[in-house]
């Protein structure tokens, strides 16, 4: 089995002092993505870069203590690229991807609108370029085999079993009609697909990601499906058991593990 973990840290700093390395060790996911790491390279300590087993890849914001995305790996990537080409956003750090033969695993952290209008159209601009590249990525897939899977926190609930207030959340950044239908897209039209949703299409409670920080959100389970793994559909198919791990708290996010039947990668070489 090859597990595939994805998290949105809120700081790599702090969730490393709650005891995300440890997890790791515990847990042995092959590959790791992390989102909102909010560092700078030359803060990055050597336990933070490389913990146990894994060798670390980050693309960091321009701005300090902002976004960012990185990538653990057990087995060495072919090739390691950051960004998707758009000079606005990959200055923040959004989109890391690493290649094997066959496999490619990405980190993507797609922007949140909730701080007011003017972040709500940055995220707009984002989704259109990234569904463009989403395009392009399937388009590689179809003509050369190769499967992808981007892991990350989209911030976007897709459906009404996707978040606890749902009917109180429709006018709010993350499930407003406009995002939902933009995930719909992706979807039923580019022909990408939900891994957790394909192995548990109905879950509603015991598959929230993210709690606010507000109130007792934790404590209530007033929950957000907003961390995903979309894949195509080949590798979707392989997908055989999914977690979300809840036992300890390393950010406002839980871990997505799923595992998929199918070796782990080499390099080339």
């Amino acid at each position: 089995m090859l597990r595939i973990t994805t998290l949105n840290v809120n700081g790599i700093r702090a969730a490393f002092r709650k005891g995300l390395d440890g997890w790791l060790d515990r847990a042995g996911p092959d590959i790791v993505c992390l989102q909102e790491i909010k560092i700078q390279d030359s803060d990055l300590k050597e336990a933070m870069r490389h913990p146990d087993a894994y060798t670390g890849h980050f693309f960091h914001a321009e701005k300090k203590g902002y976004s960012g995305t990185g990538l653990y790996t057990r087995s060495p990537a072919d090739r390691v690229a950051a960004g998707m080409g758009i000079p606005e956003f990959d200055a923040e750090g959004r989109i890391l991807r690493a290649d094997w033969p066959g496999l490619t695993v990405i980190s993507a952290y797609l922007p949140s609108g909730t701080s007011g209008d003017i972040r709500q159209e940055a995220k707009y601009r984002f989704l259109d370029h990234f569904e463009q590249w989403l395009g392009s990525l399937m388009a590689e897939h179809e003509r050369e085999g190769r499967e992808f899977v981007i892991c990350g926190d989209w911030n976007i609930a897709h459906q009404a079993i996707d978040l606890k207030n749902w009917r109180g959340n429709q006018k709010n950044s993350g499930f407003l009609p406009e995002e939902r239908a933009w995930m719909s897209k992706v979807f039923d039209t580019l022909g990408w697909v939900d891994v957790y949703r394909r192995l548990h299409p109905d879950t509603t409670d015991e598959a929230y990601t993210w709690w606010s920080n507000r109130g007792q959100a934790w404590a209530k389970n007033v929950g957000w499906r907003i961390d995903y793994q979309v894949a195509t559909p080949g590798l979707a198919a392989q997908a055989r058991r999914a977690e979300i791990y809840k036992d300890e708290r390393f950010s406002d996010h839980a871990p997505l593990s799923i595992d998929y039947d199918r070796p782990w990668p080499h390099t080339a070489g």
